[in-house]
């Protein structure tokens, strides 16, 4: 399978690109690095640099082979920006993406996976979340997703192309064999953050509310594991080039991790406690957010092998101290 990663040079891309060639797929990266690394690429991917802002260099790159499939993780994520700004949203997420669709149709690849979110859902109405849950999502960056997702079956309907949209909860984690160790630049997700205060780059982490209504007064989240993620993408892609026409799932573990938890187990795992100041509640903070993946299963045979608390801890631990004297110089 001939296989065209956009996006394939960032933190979930790269584990991608490294599951595809483990498979056996020949695999092209499409990345501008503007939040992507040259050290995520992997050896055996062909790299080509370009923007998905750029329809000229999406029609050469899909040009330049006969691929089977596309894999589009190229986005704008974080979610308090995209609710301050919405027009860079618009043009990254939502016009990137319409770009690439219209040189996969000109081009006629027929297989395409979709990096989408469980922000897609907003506001939990019911725990766990399953994929008939409402969706009506909470900041513009779910929406843009989700605005991504009817244009994914439009396109299937008028285009015959064959999608999969993955609904991630919280990713996390690093590269289990310990190859993949590329830091996420201005992360703001819990694990990168308590791994800094933990090596000293900043002075502690704020835990945004102690009195929610779940086991310890902090919220509960669903982590899965990237390298769990990036198996969930294969597996797609070959439910698609089997025949499947499309499909929506969710990848989580339906396992929610307490925020206070999950700063005691890091504390563990790096062999000191990890400074942190409880503060007032964040607004639009849910106090619990569990997914139930339990289609994933079913149509992919996709299970979170990787996503336990000290797996998730560790290989983060692991890629944090091999950039350890990096950082210090």
């Amino acid at each position: 399978m001939n296989v065209l990663v956009v996006g394939g040079a960032g933190y979930i891309g790269s584990h991608v690109v490294k599951a595809l060639l483990r498979a056996g797929a020949a695999v092209t990266v499409f990345d501008n690095l503007s939040s992507g690394l040259r050290g995520n690429l992997r050896p055996g991917a062909v790299f080509r640099h370009g923007d998905i802002l750029d329809p000229r260099a999406l029609d050469e790159v899909c040009a330049v082979a006969k691929f089977d499939g596309v894999i589009h993780l190229a986005a704008l994520k974080a979610a308090g920006d995209s609710m301050t700004q919405p027009e860079k949203y618009s043009v990254h997420n939502i016009t990137g993406t319409l770009n690439l669709l219209n040189a996969v149709a000109k081009h006629g690849i027929k297989h395409f996976v979709f990096s989408s979110t469980a922000a897609v859902y907003g506001d939990p109405v019911y725990q766990p979340m399953d994929e008939k849950h409402p969706t009506t999502p909470a900041n513009y960056y779910g929406y843009t997703k989700l605005a991504i997702e009817g244009f994914l079956d439009w396109y299937g309907r008028l285009k015959g192309l064959r999608y999969a949209a993955l609904r991630y909860f919280n990713a996390a984690g690093y590269d289990v064999d310990g190859e993949l160790n590329g830091l996420e630049q201005n992360p703001n997700n819990l694990l990168p953050v308590l791994m800094e205060a933990a090596m000293g780059w900043r002075k502690q982490i704020q835990i945004f509310g102690s009195d929610y209504a779940t086991r310890d007064g902090t919220c509960i989240r669903d982590y899965v594991h990237v390298s769990d993620l990036a198996a969930a993408h294969v597996l797609a892609l070959e439910k698609l080039a089997a025949g499947t026409e499309k499909l929506v799932v969710n990848l989580g573990t339906g396992a929610g991790i307490t925020v206070m938890e999950m700063v005691k187990m890091a504390g563990e795992v790096c062999g000191k406690p990890v400074p942190h100041q409880i503060v007032g509640r964040r607004e639009g903070d849910p106090p619990a957010v569990t997914a139930s993946a339990g289609l994933a299963k079913e149509i992919l045979g996709w299970e979170a092998k990787y996503s336990d608390v000290g797996t998730l801890l560790r290989t983060t631990w692991a890629a944090y101290q091999a950039n350890a004297k990096e950082r210090r110089n």
